[in-house]
């Protein structure tokens, strides 16, 4: 058993299939779904922000045009700054009560 290699046909030890980012599926004109229609997901975090509070909105299925006019309209309604990231809206403040009343 000592004297026995492993084989090196398959080095692969982790290979990811289907792709996460959904940017694709937006481009071919997937239809733009209501809130309540979505599975949304609202947290608020500190991590990696000095600890400054941010709320994160993730779930969207939207094009990027259709998040930027939500996120001014959530921006509005908040009274804070935010940015669009990967189809996730990030929201400064803690605001989860009202994004949850809002959408």
């Amino acid at each position: 058993m000592a004297g026995q290699r492993k084989s090196k046909q398959n080095p692969i030890a982790y290979q990811e299939f289907g792709n996460v980012d959904n940017s694709q599926a937006m481009a071919r004109g997937v239809a733009d779904l209501s809130p309540n229609q979505q599975d949304l997901r609202i947290q608020a975090t500190r991590s990696g922000r000095k600890g400054k509070t941010v709320t994160i909105i993730t779930g969207f299925q939207h094009k990027p045009e259709t998040l930027n006019q939500l996120l001014k309209k959530l921006k509005s309604q908040c009274g804070s700054g935010g940015t669009v990231k990967d189809n996730t809206l990030e929201i400064q403040g803690d605001h989860k009560q009202k994004l949850l009343e809002t959408l």
